[in-house]
């Protein structure tokens, strides 16, 4: 027997709310737990937007080259429903390899996260024209995927972004299951994983669930539009910087290239923060 969720679920507490965009028809039980939730009009160009969840200190994985979301947030409901929401209304959700080897059986898609709010999750879909389930974009230069279960499963589209080199051990064995060369170098640019998105789909929202690597390099670019990021109340310390990185590895901005963001909204549950930031994009979001 399903229960109703939304009365479990507390509503979160809109401390401050100045988000740009037009307001995304939220069916009412999504609604009654997140409020209002804007997205800017759908342009020429992809609009991406990422999603992290970090401690106090500012640690968003335990171990460096693994997925450790739940050990950071301590599981938190609400930060799950958040992710489902923000799934819910994406075109496709990017992430990286290692990301993808840490969890190799998650599936990007609002229901994975969340599955007491998944008809609530489709219906939302189904209302802003998106199809089932965003693309699944696996980002891989080494096509080293691991023993993955999404690529053996044909219920959710899957893009698998790579190299020339990378595409040689990489054989869809489903339908569902698409590879394509966006390099013929060693590395793949952030420019041509966003267009080898954008020929693949016709939505231009696209979510940022990759790692902190994959996170600088897109922030170097200027290519990040927007940032949702969860607080957790834990401390979670550092004996090594490099063990635990924050959300942008691999890159140094300040104090020569800094990274202003503008804070747009905030709301919270119990200890746990929700943010939501606005960052300098190289080309603005009504182009």
């Amino acid at each position: 027997m399903r229960v109703d969720i939304a009365v479990t679920l507390s509503p979160l507490t809109v401390l401050f709310d100045e988000a740009p965009g037009d307001d995304i028809p939220l069916p009412p039980p999504l609604r009654n737990i997140y409020g209002r939730l804007s997205m800017p009009p759908s342009g020429m160009r992809p609009y991406l937007f990422a999603n992290f969840v970090q401690s106090l200190d500012g640690v968003v994985t335990l171990d460096a080259g693994t997925s450790a979301g739940r050990s950071i947030s301590g599981a938190n409901q609400h930060d799950r429903f958040v992710m489902g929401l923000l799934r819910s209304l994406a075109d496709a959700v990017i992430v990286g390899a290692g990301t993808l080897r840490s969890v190799p059986n998650h599936r990007w898609t609002p229901a994975h996260i969340y599955p007491d709010l998944a008809t609530e999750f489709a219906a939302l879909r189904r209302a802003l024209g998106k199809q089932p389930a965003p693309l699944n974009v696996i980002v891989t230069a080494s096509g080293d995927l691991g023993e993955a279960g999404i690529l053996r499963q044909d219920e959710v589209p899957v893009l698998v972004v790579t190299t020339a080199q990378g595409a040689g051990p990489l054989v869809p064995t489903t339908s569902a299951v698409q590879v394509v060369v966006a390099s013929q170098g060693d590395e793949i640019t952030p420019e041509e994983v966003l267009s080898a998105v954008a020929s693949a789909i016709p939505g231009r929202l696209f979510l940022f669930e990759a790692g902190p690597t994959l996170m600088g390099r897109f922030l170097a670019e200027r290519l990040i539009d927007e940032l949702f990021l969860t607080v957790a109340p834990q401390i979670a310390g550092r004996d090594d910087a490099g063990a635990r990185p924050g959300l942008a590895a691999g890159r140094t901005f300040a104090p020569d290239h800094p990274v202003w963001a503008r804070l747009v909204s905030v709301r919270r549950a119990d200890g746990h923060l929700f943010l939501r930031y606005v960052l300098p994009s190289r080309v603005p979001a009504t182009a």
